[in-house]
């Protein structure tokens, strides 16, 4: 694996891998990935320059295709074939910028030609770190209804609780007719809210996962009490970790 050595004012080298995001799922969040990662390298590192980064923003209706037929052998091959891409363009390793496709994400990591980190897994060690129990996940319908997100918390002694069905159905609509198109309704915003305060009374959820990528741009920050979980930011931790660090997370993966 190919790294840039840089000297900070004392003179101590640092190695930077250079970083490869598979955008454009949605394009809203690719955006809010590039500006997250240069504002926490600046705060992480600021004896340093700025990371490389390299974008491959895909076509989201492509992956929805995808989804909607189920297909998930066609969906890991096309997002093979675009880690493939970064890959051949110099990244050094990738992530990807969305939720939903780690459905798939054990499948692709294990073909994969670069180290790949899981917005899944780092969501799952933050909520570790915090102690937290009973967490409230939204997200796409797909993410909401599949295991992915909940086996590896289950493991690990946590429970993931899901919105009702017609709650589901409400945000997977605002998702993609408002918010993957930057359209930030104060109306969406206290519908979602609405349904965060029901599931703390209701199924005293102690926390709530913004699982998908475009909810923390409308869901600002934490409400009534609990801590909301940005899976963006905390991805975008992960990548500056692993930009900065030796250590390999295609020959140590997280297990969480």
């Amino acid at each position: 694996m190919e790294v840039r050595r840089l000297a900070d004012n004392e003179g101590t080298e640092t190695e930077m891998k250079r970083i490869g995001i598979l955008g454009g799922i949605g394009p809203e969040s690719t955006v809010d990935y590039y500006k997250e990662i240069i504002r926490a390298f600046v705060t992480r590192h600021p004896e340093l320059a700025y990371p490389e980064i390299i974008v491959y923003s895909a076509n989201m209706n492509e992956l929805m295709g995808f989804v909607s037929a189920k297909d998930w052998s066609a969906l890991s091959q096309w997002l093979l074939r675009k880690i493939s891409s970064l890959h051949l363009a110099g990244a050094e390793f990738a992530v990807m910028a969305s939720n939903t496709p780690h459905i798939v994400f054990d499948e692709i990591r294990s073909q994969s030609p670069i180290p790949l980190l899981s917005i899944v897994e780092e969501t799952c060690k933050r909520a570790q770190e915090m102690g937290l129990k009973n967490i409230g996940l939204m997200g796409t319908k797909l993410t909401m209804e599949a295991e992915f997100y909940k086996k590896p918390f289950t493991s690990k002694g946590m429970s993931i609780v899901v919105p009702r069905e017609e709650e589901q159905n409400t945000i997977h609509h605002r998702l993609f007719s408002e918010i993957e198109l930057g359209i930030l309704k104060d109306s969406t915003r206290e519908e979602l809210l609405s349904i965060a305060k029901r599931m703390i009374e209701e199924d005293h959820i102690d926390s709530l996962i913004l699982g998908c990528t475009e909810l923390p741009l409308i869901l600002t920050e934490s409400r009534y009490g609990i801590p909301f979980l940005n899976t963006s930011a905390i991805h975008c931790e992960s990548i500056i970790r692993f930009c900065v660090d030796n250590e390999s997370e295609q020959d140590n993966p997280v297990v969480c």
